[in-house]
């Protein structure tokens, strides 16, 4: 993949680096040698990002053309918004207050490049806000007022402005960036998409395992991909993949949301797409989906501090009362009386002004259906942990007992079990699902649905095996073509 730098003027940047091509910005608007390249990086140095500018342009046509911008139009605009400036500083408040801390002036300006900063102390912030704001030269404007410190502004620097005795070490960062990060890769005989997948090796109870993480990188490498593993320090390079795949245990408020939202604001195929973060981590959410569609599921009521009175006479005892944003059976608690109803529910409310209460269901087992693309891809049974009534069972010293795990062919499970687990996926949308169901004297229940459900090698995986791995990966890279030729382009050819 080619990798260009555009300046204004070629004589402002003395760097050079092997496999890194000094372009200006009207020969890469104007030149068709550029406007003729496939998939190229190009990191826009222009003087000025102001509105139908030079620099302006370089990034709108290079989204045009399929090239990887940085930084992007929706960076450019972002760096506009006051509002994305307040929610920064909000996110990093802790970070900056760290940073900051044994500075006595009132004002600090702090110079960003590519992603480093001079000081070593400010490496850490340098790095969030240019995953926040993916652009190669930033400077960040930070006041003291009340005995805290609050992010005013930031935004592009062009190199003239860089001071004379920074250029040495902004060379430096440049050149370890493109070095290390940016080296081109041997150019294959056919095209292929770069693909990020968002995997932390550390995560306690992550979605996928390293062993199912490696037969993905496999199966992206046989149906077209050119993957990579990123982790959450690398938000900033985002525009460069042409698709992102989530491999994180995922919410809202966090780094893999931000993932997602922008992958598709810089229109990647991403799996999970941020609006199914959004409806599938929020179970308040599901519980009217699924009622308003009539999709059967459990008694349910949503309680706040005013109707907890309520929950005995509508959904009974025992019942299971869930935190809205729970995962792998954490923020899930059942309760016999009126007490540990009384007990569970105040502690639940003091941190989220709803709560989730389900009549209990007892059940050896809980159906998982594997959802991909509004069509079913797997179908498992996770039975319960021994002498416990859900499927993983922590004692005090946080181990973990999980019940054994059946997995078959779509076609082995009942009918219903499936269609139903369908419906209630293609209320969310055409991404990676697991539907989870209980069958109970012959009825069917969905209890939820999950974005980012499990995929571990010798689980969901034992019976599709590596074919588990390549059906996800061809929707992807399907996805990434599509949006590579355009909307209203021809699809490509099934494999």
């Amino acid at each position: 993949m080619d990798i260009l730098i555009v300046v204004n003027n070629p004589n402002d940047w003395p760097l050079d680096t092997p496999g890194v091509e000094l372009v200006s910005a009207r020969a890469y608007l104007s030149d068709p040698q550029y406007s003729d390249l496939r998939g190229a990086k190009v990191f826009n140095l222009c003087r000025s990002y102001r509105y139908q500018s030079f620099g302006y342009y370089v990034s709108l046509l290079a989204a045009a053309r399929g090239h990887k911008p940085l930084p992007s139009i929706t960076t450019i605009q972002d760096l506009k918004l006051q509002t994305m400036i307040r929610l920064a500083g909000d996110d990093l408040d802790s970070l900056i207050q760290k940073s900051f801390s044994h500075i006595q002036s009132p004002t600090f300006d702090l110079s960003i490049y590519f992603g480093r900063n001079i000081a070593e102390r400010y490496d850490r912030l340098a790095l969030a806000l240019f995953n926040l704001f993916p652009a190669p030269l930033l400077r960040a404007k930070f006041t003291h007022d009340e005995g805290r410190w609050e992010l005013r502004s930031i935004n592009p620097i062009p190199a003239s402005e860089i001071p004379t005795e920074h250029w040495l070490f902004m060379l430096y960062a440049a050149n370890q960036y493109f070095l290390t990060r940016r080296a081109p890769k041997k150019v294959p005989e056919s095209p292929r998409l770069d693909l990020a997948i968002l995997y932390n090796p550390d995560e306690e109870s992550a979605p996928s395992s390293k062993g199912a993480i490696d037969r993905f990188v496999k199966a992206a490498k046989a149906v077209g991909f050119d993957p990579e593993i990123i982790g959450k320090d690398d938000f900033g390079r985002l525009a460069e993949f042409e698709a992102l795949f989530i491999r994180e245990t995922t919410a809202v408020n966090h780094h893999t949301y931000r993932f997602a939202r922008r992958a598709a604001a810089e229109g990647l195929a991403v799996i999970d797409d941020p609006l199914s973060i959004v409806r599938c981590t929020n179970k308040v959410y599901l519980a009217e989906l699924l009622d308003r569609h009539g999709v059967p599921s459990p008694r349910t009521m949503i309680v706040h501090r005013d109707n907890i009175d309520q929950v005995p006479l509508w959904v009974g005892y025992p019942c299971v009362l869930k935190t809205p944003d729970g995962a792998f059976s954490r923020g899930v608690v059942k309760v016999s009386t009126a007490d540990e109803l009384d007990r569970a529910l105040q502690a639940m409310l003091a941190k989220s002004d709803l709560v989730i209460a389900q009549a209990y269901l007892p059940s050896e087992f809980d159906w998982r259906v594997g959802v991909l693309n509004r069509k079913p891809l797997f179908v498992s049974k996770y039975h319960m942990a021994r002498g416990h009534w859900q499927i993983v069972q922590t004692d005090s010293a946080g181990k973990k007992d999980f019940g054994k795990v059946e997995t078959m062919a779509v076609s082995e499970a009942p009918k219903r079990v499936v269609n139903l687990a369908v419906k209630a996926a293609n209320l969310i949308g055409d991404g990676l699902y697991g539907v989870d169901l209980k069958q109970v004297k012959g009825k069917c229940y969905v209890m939820e649905v999950n974005d980012n459900p499990n995929i571990d090698s010798g689980y969901e995986d034992r019976y599709l095996k590596g074919d588990l791995y390549l059906a996800v990966m061809q929707v992807l890279f399907d996805r990434a073509m599509a949006g590579r030729r355009g909307p209203g382009s021809p699809q490509p050819a099934a494999r």
